[in-house]
């Protein structure tokens, strides 16, 4: 097979997993969202303290209602589609000789171990926090996991990460693009330090959960992220991550399909917290740290807006915004929720593609 029959069945590959994703989605969601609302999976009161501990006033005026009628764990649907399609092409590939069916499988060492470890392992985290939030007594009610706990889950995740990219893969430098030999950009090594930043960025990736706010708004600003590092990937021949990131995308589009207005679930923690890790070490894999800000731009507004709103309220005793993260102050001077979800989807598309551009600069 010559290069370009092994591209043109890679990207065959890619599109029917992605297809296959999606099915896998559609019937995924049929079942659980009467199960979730069978066993009343939504918060038993809403929530009403901020991140700082005070008043949620505002917030409550906008989603009290929605918070204790509209189950949690819509993320379900997302990773459970990828074990699904995984285990298919796994089952399939080992009972046929035949070229093509054997290499639907894209579960590779070097290119999706941890990335699938990731989404997995922060998924079933984030689960065991949504089920906290549902069933929790006393002082959980409302609030899943402690802080700290998810934290600490958080950053092990990072160290498994970054030690495993490091020592087994030998990734140890980042680019930088269009700065110093435009528009290559600069290759930085950084040795022991590639796990802290791994760390770091994980951290970082986790705190933009806050984008799942409004119906729809979280499906699809990530859906424009894990498209545009599919087509790095791509570019990169790492043929089986771009799979990998089209199958998340294909799961993204069906768990939409049921969050759009009105939602019939939330992805909850067990969706953020899943795509958010798995957003981070995808991010390393394909080299594209530095513009993973640019990618993720609405979750760089969506997370700065809180981080500036609590420093406002520490040190100038006075709010920024009506309501954080920054889609629900739009909401409170008036914008409709659907207004706010399409014109974040639009950025976000906009953003995905100039870093996906920026990117592929700097592989001149």
């Amino acid at each position: 097979m010559n290069f370009m029959d092994f591209l043109t069945f890679s990207i065959i590959k890619i599109l029917v997993l992605t297809v296959a994703s999606s099915i896998a989605g559609f019937i995924l969601a049929k079942y659980l969202i009467p199960f979730l609302i069978k066993i009343k999976f939504w918060k038993k009161k809403p929530r009403e303290k901020t991140i700082d501990g005070t008043e949620a006033t505002v917030f409550l005026s906008m989603h009290s209602e929605k918070e204790t009628t509209v189950p949690r764990g819509g993320g379900l649907v997302i990773w459970g589609s990828v074990l699904i399609v995984l285990i298919f092409t796994l089952i399939i590939s080992s009972l046929t000789d035949l070229w093509w069916i054997k290499n639907l499988n894209f579960l590779s060492r070097e290119q999706t171990w941890i990335p699938m470890f990731a989404l997995f392992t922060a998924s079933i985290i984030g689960l065991l926090d949504d089920i906290s939030v549902v069933y929790g007594k006393g002082k959980y009610i409302g609030g899943g996991l402690t802080f700290r706990t998810r934290m600490l889950f958080v950053i092990l995740i990072g160290l498994i990460g970054g030690s495993w990219l490091y020592f087994k893969l030998g990734y140890s430098a980042i680019t930088i693009p269009l700065i110093y030999n435009f528009p290559t950009g600069i290759e930085i090594y950084l040795g022991l330090l590639y796990i802290l930043l791994f760390v770091i960025v994980g951290l970082a990736s986790w705190s933009s959960g806050v984008v799942d706010g409004i119906d729809g708004l979280a499906g699809g600003t990530f859906s424009s992220i894990f498209a545009a590092f599919a087509v790095i990937a791509l570019f990169q021949g790492q043929y089986d991550l771009a799979a990998f990131c089209m199958l998340i995308f294909g799961a993204l589009f069906s768990f939409l399909w049921f969050n759009i207005p009105p939602a019939k679930f939330y992805m909850g923690e067990t969706g953020a917290l899943g795509l958010t890790m798995t957003m981070a070490v995808i991010a390393f894999l394909i080299d594209s740290v530095a513009v993973l800000p640019i990618i993720g731009g609405v979750l760089v507004v969506e997370t700065g807006s809180v981080i500036i709103q609590l420093m406002s309220k520490k040190f100038r005793k006075k709010k920024i915004w009506l309501s954080t993260p920054i889609h629900h102050h739009l909401e409170a001077i008036g914008w409709k929720p659907y207004q706010i979800t399409m014109r974040f989807w639009f950025v976000s598309v906009i953003l995905a593609m100039l870093g996906v551009a920026i990117k592929l600069m700097s592989q001149f």
